[in-house]
């Protein structure tokens, strides 16, 4: 019995630590691969692809959940992700799980992606970013989404480009948009502060940048930028959690509204595997999220409403 046992234990750490290799050498792929078998569905269906450009790697897809919306307005809110990948790799259609594991939480998902490696230096992901937010704002009624309640979202390589795109104003300023159309910004693993550059990664993608401290979200914390959830794990050995420090206590400095989720025993992977089933079991991660993305929509609208108020004359 007891080797019966020990043997079960060794097969399924066995089991692990396959997949978690086959994480890190293909990882999003697996992983949507390991999302499907295990969780299903979820009555979560892929809707729309758009091309954004002349290069493969810019394009997105639109992801419903499936409740017989069949792209009929509904006003859902809308969850935009940007993959990660060290901006040299990456596809928004080994995504999915991202898609299946939030748009059940009642939002249309888009994955949208980017240019990538010499083609996708600085700044062309940020350009490609802004690109897939704007198609959003201007197309997502057609798919069920409220163009108004949009949060942006990305991990590592991802989380740069919606943190930069949140708050340096002009790449949405290029496409007609302004930070103020965003609801919420989610950074999951990202670098916000990593000059001087010392990875392949980023001196591939930074290198060239005639200001390399313009390149970095930390150097644009503003009071107005739209209210950030920064999610880190503290054993991350690829971006550091200084990072999310970082940008955390720049914004708080200068009064935005930022909120920071550091977990222990997580790392770089950790964040996003949280979205993937079996992993998101434990709900406590795609809690965290909607529950930010809620209260960021519900303080929007209720702006707006307090903004179409007509201010009454003082009286005497």
């Amino acid at each position: 019995m007891g080797w019966t046992v020990l043997g079960i234990v060794l097969v399924a750490g066995l089991a692990y630590a396959a997949l978690q290799y086959s994480i890190g050498s293909n990882g999003p792929k697996v992983l949507d691969n390991v999302d499907r078998l295990t969780g299903g569905l979820r009555d979560v269906v892929l809707v729309h692809n758009q091309s954004l450009g002349t290069a493969n790697a810019q394009k997105l897809a639109v992801y419903q959940p499936d409740l017989g919306l069949k792209n009929t307005q509904s006003d859902l809110p809308v969850f935009l992700f940007v993959h990660g990948g060290g901006w040299r790799s990456g596809d928004p259609a080994d995504y999915g799980f991202v898609a299946r594991g939030v748009a059940p939480e009642g939002f249309v998902v888009v994955l949208a992606g980017y240019r990538l490696g010499a083609e996708g230096v600085f700044p062309a992901m940020l350009e490609d970013t802004a690109k897939a937010i704007a198609w959003t704002k201007g197309n997502i009624a057609r798919f069920g989404g409220d163009p108004d309640s949009i949060i942006i979202a990305g991990h590592s390589a991802g989380a740069y480009n919606v943190a930069m795109v949140g708050l340096d104003p002009q790449w949405l300023g290029n496409e007609g948009m302004s930070p103020s159309d965003l609801a919420g910004v989610v950074g999951l693993s990202g670098p916000y502060d990593f000059y001087p550059f010392d990875t392949e990664s980023s001196k591939l993608a930074f290198g060239g940048a005639a200001d390399p401290e313009g390149t970095q979200p930390v150097n644009f914390a503003r009071e107005d930028a739209p209210p950030m959830l920064l999610i880190q794990g503290e054993k991350d050995t690829v971006v550091k959690p200084r990072n999310t420090n970082a940008l955390a206590a720049a914004l708080a400095a200068v009064g935005a509204k930022a909120e920071k989720a550091m977990f222990p025993e997580m790392d770089h992977n950790g964040p996003i595997l949280a979205l993937a089933s079996p992993w998101r079991k434990n709900r406590e991660m795609i809690n965290i999220i909607d529950r930010f993305a809620k209260f960021s929509l519900r303080n929007r609208a209720a702006a707006r409403v307090e903004a179409s108020v007509p201010v009454q004359a003082e009286t005497r």
